[in-house]
């Protein structure tokens, strides 16, 4: 192993053993029930929700996939920065109807938020199933994103899969331990080092391989012309339909994600999350960074094999060993992070509804009539179910990292399509009283088949628009179409008019 190699291995593993020990520290003196475990107590203000909801959004895919597509198609990743900016608008509203409905009734998850609204445990179970469906890839993409970093920044020192390994023990060991809380802890010490990382590279990798940004636009107006319109090169057909499509579906989607609805619960109140939908698109402007270096990479390495290698090659090629760790380990912290997350919601989701007995929606269901210590233990044993799943999540992931690292991973472009079709359940439904459990039902599983079959058939997109905004429409038809004909009766509990204020 050489010198260079011995350093970022070094710095690695100092960076890991911090993050684990900033995590658990972050647990001292906290209750230890699920609302704890899973939402952080529901007290976070607006800093910390702020940190955690950009660690979901900053993800290894900005440093690998941001810069890989710039440099593979060009305009087409754009879609990136306006879904989310247009997300957070979208969330400004959504946010704080959701925080109140769940406070108010004292629910953990979108699942729990179904089976409160239409007073059905199987409902909320199949909303936990779906959700569950689409998030496991979005695990093994970090954790095979982890490895693709720290390959990258040991020089080849460190395996692929050993990266895969470590990745995830870092994230088990302070989620089970310090669930929601710990990750806020491990972002601020990831966007310290990824904020930093990301300025330091646009002044530097533009300068040392194009004269700087100025000369790198030139060179791209007049030589890459096509990266800078769409439909981008060799893209696929990502014009401007599947552009504005992608970006519409994306940004009503990330509102019911289950890791973002995590982040919406945990607050310590709306307020603090209309001041963090107004923040966060700030945090989306570094992702220009990437697609910047992207485009370096068109000229530095024309004939490089792997468009995801793009910023990675460029900085082992031009920097010192230290710098190179530096930047990996930053990488690293944008796999673990909402790795974390993601395991901690697929927890939250079978815990409390599938094998933790509900919430007890139904007033048949025996969980209403519980007195105070039994809804304590009840809740310990939730949270407890809950902190297995998340474990045996991150193992089923990590297992498709190892053995079938394809099979899952191509999945994941399915994920945002497939949870779009709970929006109606976990959403709409909020705010429309007449909704009923039938006609949402019968819309998100036509709304599934549509967006399955799309995929099987190589029609997404289909004629230009995105197939998930297709299947997304399928669902909405249905659910008009049979609430008209058979609308139910009004909830007892439905959000407010006005939402609870500071």
């Amino acid at each position: 192993m050489s010198g260079s190699a011995v350093l970022a291995t070094t710095v690695f593993g100092l960076a890991m053993v911090a993050t684990v020990l900033i995590g658990l520290w972050s647990a001292r003196g906290r209750a230890k029930g699920l609302a704890e475990w899973s939402l952080s107590g529901r007290g976070l203000g607006v800093l910390f929700v702020w940190v955690l909801m950009a660690g979901e959004t900053y993800t290894s895919f900005s440093f690998l996939g941001t810069a890989g597509w710039t440099y593979s198609m060009g305009s087409p990743i754009l879609y990136l920065v306006a879904y989310l900016t247009v997300g957070f608008a979208v969330a400004y509203l959504a946010g704080p109807a959701l925080w109140t409905y769940a406070g108010r009734h004292r629910l953990v998850s979108i699942a729990d938020i179904a089976e409160h609204r239409f007073r059905s445990r199987p409902l909320g179970i199949l909303v936990a199933l779906v959700a569950t469906v689409f998030l496991v890839p979005y695990i093994q993409v970090q954790i095979q994103g982890m490895g693709v970093v720290v390959n990258a920044m040991t020089y080849g020192s460190v395996d692929l899969k050993v990266a895969a390994v470590v990745s995830f023990v870092v994230a088990e060991l302070f989620v089970l331990v310090s669930g929601l809380r710990g990750s806020a802890w491990v972002s601020v010490f990831k966007d310290v080092l990824v904020i930093g990382s990301v300025v330091f590279l646009l002044v530097y990798i533009p300068a040392h391989y194009t004269d700087g940004v100025g000369h790198l636009l030139d060179r791209m107006v007049a030589e890459k012309p096509e990266w800078l319109t769409f439909p981008g090169h060799a893209s696929g057909g990502k014009g401007a339909a599947w552009f504005i499509s992608t970006v519409l579906l994306n940004a009503v989607t990330i509102t019911v994600f289950p890791t973002t609805v995590s982040g919406y619960l945990s607050a310590g109140s709306p307020n603090a999350l209309r001041r963090n939908s107004i923040l966060l698109p700030w945090y989306q402007l570094l992702l220009f960074i990437p697609m910047t270096v992207g485009a370096v990479a068109l000229f530095a390495l024309p004939q490089l094999g792997n468009p995801d290698l793009a910023l990675y090659r460029l900085v082992t090629d031009s920097l010192p060993a230290g710098a190179v760790a530096v930047i990996g380990v930053a990488g690293a912290l944008s796999a673990i992070v909402p790795m974390s997350v993601f395991m901690l919601s697929i927890g939250t989701l079978w815990g409390r509804t599938i094998l933790g007995g509900g919430n007890g929606a139904d007033p048949r269901h025996p969980l209403r009539h519980r007195d105070e210590a039994e809804a304590a233990r009840a809740d310990q044993r939730a949270k407890t179910l809950s902190q297995l799943v998340c474990l045996l999540a991150g193992l089923l992931a990590l297992l498709g990292a190892l053995i079938h690292p394809s099979t899952l991973v191509e999945l994941s472009v399915l994920s945002y399509e497939g949870i779009a079709q709970l929006v109606p359940t976990a959403l709409l439904a909020l705010f429309w009283p007449r909704l009923g459990k039938s006609a949402a039902v019968s819309g998100m599983l036509v709304g599934l088949a549509v967006m399955t079959l799309l995929w099987a058939t190589d029609h997404d997109p289909w004629h230009g628009v995105n197939g998930g905004l297709v299947a997304f429409a399928a669902n909405l038809l249905v659910v008009l179409a049979l609430t008209a004909l058979r609308p139910a009766a009004p909830p007892r509990a439905q959000v407010p008019a006005k939402t609870a204020r500071d």
